[in-house]
């Protein structure tokens, strides 16, 4: 029973708002000092759990990167090659990205897309940059946060509706391997994502057709924005 303080130390840690991390780390090695092990064993269960779990803490290299090539104008250059396409408006771009993202999840590419590597960087400020050529200027930010919001959405309804498709994909494993350890039903990994071609269509059919709706909806923002008092106030500049 006395491993339960262990317990106790992550309850009191989350309760008093402390760093998570930290707290974790504390309640580990309360619970190694009770059960007897050294710090030398401590040290190297540590060790193997960051080892094993390493892919987790990709982002403390990802995030630099994405910080840097904004830094360097990324964000300023999709606005700029999205201006020069004419007929890719906001919600066609989205419909594109839509039908990529779910392409290439069917193929197993699911790492190649994202919202902190794709959709924030690129896809919303080329969105944005479509919607501010065709509106002839900045928007407000309602009608940014409205983009941004199906900017994320099509990298979301596109991963998850395209990687059930991949027959290697970690949620096609699990529900085999749910299936036959609980109900004892042999299941084929192949049979399953082919039922998913069906869904992913469905999908992609629903969802591409609210982003090509997307572009009459922002005209209805803009116009409310563009009537309402003071609201050249409330657009950046």
């Amino acid at each position: 029973m006395w491993v339960l303080l262990a317990v106790l130390v992550v309850v009191a840690g989350f309760a008093l708002r402390l760093n998570a991390m930290l707290v974790v780390t504390v309640a580990g090695i309360v619970a190694a000092a009770i059960a007897g092990l050294s710090p030398l064993e401590v040290l190297n269960a540590f060790g193997e759990g960051f080892a094993g779990s390493r892919s987790v803490t990709v982002f403390v290299l990802t995030l630099p990167v994405i910080g840097l090539i904004e830094r360097y104008g990324l964000q300023h250059e999709a606005r700029r090659l999205i201006s020069q396409l004419r007929l890719l408006t906001t919600g066609r771009l989205l419909a594109l990205y839509l039908l990529i993202r779910q392409a290439t999840a069917a193929l197993g590419l699911t790492s190649i897309g994202g919202p902190a590597q794709t959709v924030r960087p690129l896809i919303a400020p080329m969105a944005e940059g479509a919607a501010e050529r065709r509106y002839d200027g900045p928007v407000s930010e309602r009608v940014q946060e409205k983009i941004k919001g199906f900017s994320a959405s099509a990298d979301t309804v596109g991963l998850f509706f395209g990687e059930d498709i991949f027959v290697a994909i970690g949620s096609i494993l699990l529900i085999t391997g749910f299936v036959d350890a609980t109900y004892h039903l042999k299941l084929e990994a192949l049979d399953i994502a082919l039922w998913a071609i069906p869904t992913g269509i469905a999908a992609l059919l629903i969802h591409g057709t609210r982003l090509l709706l997307l572009d009459r909806r922002l005209d209805r923002m803009v116009a409310e924005d563009r009537d309402r008092p003071g609201a050249e106030a409330e657009v950046p500049r």
